[in-house]
């Protein structure tokens, strides 16, 4: 008697995070690279941090909303916590395992710069929270989107209309200030993993430069055909 076959298992798929401060062009430059990856035939899931998954979608709301605000940035940082544990074990992990290429709007990185250098929380506790959350996983790549603070404000202030800002877009232009130069310091501290991308462009444009640096870092994805080019 034959042994069953197994079915073939997938390749692990591409894990891309995108960060940078307020108004810098995330949710966009996301979709936009979304696109271009689908039409050269390669499967895709878009998600975002604080939120994701429908756990983390609960805690995005209080934290973005201002109510932890209060309890400091030790606990909200416990709160991102949370949400990050639920949203990878439910929505990055397995789409990884599936073969996807997972984008997604913010990551680690967010919770380094704006509870870590801004907020002053503990990095031994910062990397603790990780080491439980997130264990081994690393992104095969972080495009962080580089704006002056008064283009990134001007854009965070066209997309929310009348809204009242939330939880981080309320910050004083100092906060801002603070928090570019945070992810600048990333990006030149771990080159392999990230690229900063000038964002201070028009859509497309900017869309190119996080194509290159695409390719730059990721060289199997010079398989790609060019005929993806926008």
């Amino acid at each position: 008697m034959t042994d069953a076959v197994k079915p073939r298992q997938p390749p692990r798929g591409r894990f891309i995070t995108f960060e940078g401060g307020e108004g810098s062009g995330k949710s966009t430059q996301i979709q936009l690279l979304a696109d271009r990856l689908n039409a050269a035939k390669l499967r895709t899931i878009t998600t975002r941090e604080p939120g994701g998954s429908a756990g983390a979608e609960i805690v995005r709301h209080l934290l973005l909303s201002g109510m932890a605000k209060a309890f400091g940035p030790e606990t909200e940082s416990l709160l991102f916590a949370a949400a990050r544990d639920d949203h990878v074990s439910q929505v990055i992990e397995p789409a990884l395992a599936q073969g996807l290429w997972v984008l997604c709007d913010r990551f680690t990185d967010s919770t380094r710069v704006y509870q870590g250098e801004l907020g002053k929380v503990d990095p031994t506790l910062i990397r603790a929270m990780e080491r439980v959350t997130i264990g081994n996983l690393k992104p095969d790549l972080t495009v962080i989107l580089d704006v002056p603070v008064s283009v990134g404000m001007e854009r965070a202030l066209k997309r929310r209309g009348t809204a009242v800002p939330d939880r981080f877009e309320g910050e004083g232009v100092s906060f801002h200030e603070k928090l570019r130069e945070a992810y600048r310091k990333i990006a030149e501290s771990d080159p392999q993993r990230c690229a900063l991308v000038d964002a201070d462009a028009d859509p497309k444009t900017v869309a190119e430069r996080v194509w290159k640096a695409l390719r730059d870092h990721l060289f199997s994805v010079t398989s790609v055909r060019e005929t993806t080019k926008a």
